[in-house]
C-alpha cells in the first residue's frame, strides 16, 4: 500500500477512533509534531530572512510565477 493510501486510511480511522486510541496515537507521534514547527527553527528563519534580503537588494534575481511554470513544464516534458 502506498503512502497516500495509508494517509487516507489513517485520516479516516482517526475520525472514528475512540478517545483512548486517538490519545495513544498522539503520544507516539507527539515529538515529531513538535519538531515540525518550522516557525520556531531560528536557523531556518535566518535562512529565509537572508533569501528575502538577497532578493530585495537585487543580489538574487528571483523568478516570476510564469517563469517558474515555463521551467517546470520543460522539466516535465524532459521526464516523459
Amino acid at each position: 500500500m502506498g503512502a497516500i493510501a495509508i494517509r487516507e486510511r489513517l485520516h479516516d480511522y482517526i475520525k472514528i477512533a475512540d478517545d483512548k486510541k486517538v490519545k495513544a496515537i498522539y503520544t507516539m507521534i507527539e515529538s515529531d509534531l513538535q519538531n515540525n514547527e518550522w516557525w520556531n527553527d531560528k536557523k531556518l528563519l535566518a535562512e529565509f530572512d537572508k533569501i528575502s534580503d538577497d532578493f530585495e537588494t537585487g543580489k538574487e534575481k528571483g523568478f516570476t510565477l510564469d517563469e517558474m511554470n515555463v521551467r517546470l513544464n520543460k522539466i516535465k516534458k524532459q521526464k516523459k
